[in-house]
């Protein structure tokens, strides 16, 4: 069982940490499920960093506080130091200078003059003035021992907040990896071909299809790509997860691959397609293909009517493909279909 912690800062500043477990989740079995579980376990660990930078804030102002008080306790240290001279000296007084020579006696005789009556007084402010130093020495005693009992929970409560969430973000990190390792090794397996570094793979990873987004049209780098079934095509990974799914339903279908004639298209071929087929393709910069999220289709879809053309019209949504309306129209492209990558019918 993994691990999350909470971390919650009270109203009076003391860092205090709620464990809370996450169950561990069986990997799920088919692609389609891999590539939704690695975006979700990418969300978590997106959420659980973002997470873990507040709460270090949140420590580092709790850290701030720890400061404070422990540079007040010091300051308390050094007043009741202060504190303490003036009692002892007054002690020392008393003791070395009695009231007079014949003690209380002229007071208690009523044969007091002035100066007895004045030494008397001194000795009552003395005493009043001690009695006061002591209340105060006592009242700074009890506030430092509470100011270094705060500034231990303090530390303490940073200390184990930090540990715990520093545990939740691996914990979440290595289920991503798992994941994706996992949707790569099923896609190995359905054919997509990885070269001996890995390249390919790394392209495959849906934690980086948005990524992709972030490149100009037609200007996708070919690490970001993940490459298809079909021989030298490629989209964008999410896109290439979800068709492979598409694909294999299709094959237990007609007993035979989607037939594809076009993927992804750079910006050069871009500009080669739209000189040399004018009006049935996009203007250069502005396809699809560009981004990474369209195939054009042979063996069948093609034909507008035919059994795969009304296969894919039935199935393709579930896996996030889907016929735009505009190729029914103007102009007319039975083999064009497009990925949605916020498609939420996938299961």
């Amino acid at each position: 069982m993994a691990v999350a912690s909470l971390f919650v800062p009270s109203g009076q500043g003391r860092a205090q940490a709620q464990v809370v477990p996450v169950q561990e989740k069986p990997d799920p079995g088919s692609l389609t499920a891999l590539r939704k579980e690695a975006e979700r376990s990418a969300k978590e660990l997106e959420d659980a960093t973002k997470a873990l930078e507040k709460r270090r804030a949140d420590i580092a102002a709790s850290d701030k506080q720890l400061k404070e008080k422990l540079a007040a306790l010091q300051e308390l240290e050094r007043r009741v130091a202060v504190m303490r001279q003036p009692v002892s000296q007054m002690a020392e007084l008393l003791y070395e200078q009695p009231l007079l020579a014949d003690g209380i006696v002229p007071f208690l005789s009523g044969n007091a003059d002035e100066n007895t009556l004045r030494a008397l007084s001194d000795v009552t402010q003395i005493v009043s003035a001690r009695q006061q130093v002591v209340e105060q020495t006592s009242a700074l005693y009890k506030e430092a021992e509470r100011l270094a009992g705060e500034a231990q929970e303090l530390r303490a409560g940073n200390l184990l907040a930090e540990a715990q969430l520093a545990a939740e973000v691996d914990t979440l990190r290595q289920r991503s990896d798992k994941i994706v390792k996992s949707l790569t090794a099923a896609l190995v397996k359905m054919g997509i071909k990885v070269d001996k570094v890995g390249r390919a793979a790394l392209g495959c990873n849906p934690l980086r299809a948005a990524t992709a987004g972030d490149y100009p049209n037609g200007l996708i780098p070919k690490s970001m790509l993940c490459p298809l079934q079909q021989k030298g095509f490629s989209l964008r990974a999410d896109a290439t997860i979800a068709f492979v799914s598409l694909n294999e339903a299709y094959r237990r279908r007609f007993g035979k691959n989607i037939c594809v004639t076009d993927a992804y298209r750079s910006l050069a071929e871009q500009q080669s397609v739209y000189y040399r087929r004018p009006g049935f393709a996009a203007v250069p910069g502005r396809s699809n293909h560009g981004l990474g999220l369209a195939v054009d289709l042979c063996g069948g879809v093609e034909r507008s009517g035919s059994a795969e053309f009304v296969w894919m019209e039935k199935n393709s949504k579930k896996y996030g493909w889907f016929h735009p309306s505009w190729a029914y129209t103007g102009p007319f492209e039975p083999w064009h279909w497009e990925y949605d990558p916020k498609s939420s019918s996938l299961l």
